[in-house]
């Protein structure tokens, strides 16, 4: 088993102190997929204060120049808490190492301190109405202009695009060439209030608005804030998503309905005896699986690749929350109800709601499979 550092005992102290003092302050609830659902900028914020946000950006960017491990533990804690951490969430998660990996200076000092303090806020423009998974498919354009570029085309998917400040947006800098797909993309950095815009909201079945279609008509980009080298956003994304796939998030995500279930459980033993099992089946899952995310944590924190391990914990994670869920629902008379006082079953209709997209986010888990195997040698 894969240990923590021995300081991590004292931060993740701190952090359940803080989490219990904050929610005592302003009374948030715990929510089943916080890092999508719950957008809390106040929140984000406090914990920009506390130096829990930026913790891997150097100090002279305005973070603290911690490992990926210590990040680890923050993230850890306010998933299981269901804390409101959305509004941070993707530019902390995978904003900031990007702009570390690939940014130019100029782009570091714009972003990074506003990140490091819960002030600027990032969605991310990958998928597309025809590529999702298959991101080497997408349409979005980015044709050279003077001073910089236009971009035209349509990202979906786009979560919190209506609350962020910027997005990524992964565009084909140069005509197809169908024998080298991959070749020819190129990311760029865009200010979501830039002419040209148009954000479209896509709801889910509970009739909340986190994901966005975006739709970009000859957008400018200047040529600084082209993020990394044109032509090389292939590269670029492919090591962004190892940021994307791995964390805690891929396997917290309905920690807090399994904490619900747990108690509920403690008090009807006799006459949920299946559910008790399958409860233990779910703990050895989390724990296996958590391992398993904690070593590419550590490989990050060496500067090592870690593609193929993300996808992994992405397929299994994510499978691993649907049945949660499923054990949950399973429990005689559990009645979901996103508006009960009860938590366990306001939780488990937030589960139930939000499980499709489990499998989906992130990648498609019949994508990730082949990407595991074709990092194995299989075809």
């Amino acid at each position: 088993m894969r240990s923590l550092p021995a300081e991590a005992s004292e931060l993740r102290r701190e952090v359940r102190d803080f989490l219990a003092e904050d929610r005592a302050t302003y009374g948030w609830q715990p929510h089943v997929d916080s890092w999508i659902s719950a957008w809390d900028p106040g929140f984000s914020q406090r914990l920009g204060r506390r130096g829990w946000l930026g913790m891997t950006i150097p100090t002279e960017y305005g973070g603290q120049g911690r490992t990926h491990l210590d990040r680890y533990v923050v993230t850890e804690e306010l998933l299981a808490a269901g804390a409101p951490v959305a509004a941070h969430w993707v530019a902390d998660r995978q904003v900031g190492p990007a702009l570390l990996a690939h940014g130019s200076e100029y782009q570091r000092r714009r972003y990074l301190p506003d990140i490091a303090r819960g002030e600027r806020y990032f969605a991310i423009g990958m998928s597309e109405p025809e590529a999702g998974s298959d991101l080497a498919s997408v349409r979005t354009r980015a044709v050279a202009v003077a001073g910089g570029w236009e971009l035209t085309g349509t990202k979906v998917w786009t979560s919190g695009a209506h609350h962020a400040h910027a997005f990524f947006v992964l565009a084909r800098s140069a005509p197809l060439d169908p024998a080298h797909r991959h070749d020819d993309l190129s990311q760029f950095i865009v200010d979501l209030d830039t002419a040209g815009i148009e954000i479209r909201p896509i709801k889910l079945l509970t009739g909340q608005h986190h994901f966005n279609e975006v739709v970009l008509d000859r957008v400018f980009v200047p040529d600084q804030l082209v993020l990394g080298e044109p032509g090389q956003g292939w590269r670029q994304v492919t090591s962004e998503l190892g940021f994307e796939r791995s964390g805690p998030e891929r396997l917290l995500s309905t920690q807090p309905l399994l904490a619900a279930l747990t108690g509920r459980l403690a008090h009807e033993t006799g006459r949920a005896p299946g559910a008790i099992a399958e409860l233990g089946a779910l703990i050895s899952q989390v724990t296996t699986l958590r391992q398993l995310s904690i070593s590419v944590a550590a490989s990050l924190s060496d500067g090592q690749p870690a593609d193929l391990a993300a996808a992994l914990i992405k397929d299994l994670g994510t499978r691993y929350e649907g049945a949660v869920v499923d054990t949950a629902a399973a429990v005689p008379d559990a009645e979901p109800d996103p508006n009960s006082d009860d938590e366990f079953t306001r939780l488990l209709a937030e589960g139930l709601l939000h499980a499709p997209g489990f499998t989906l986010r992130g990648g498609t888990n019949e994508i990730l499979r082949g990407v595991v195997a074709r990092g194995l040698g299989l075809r």
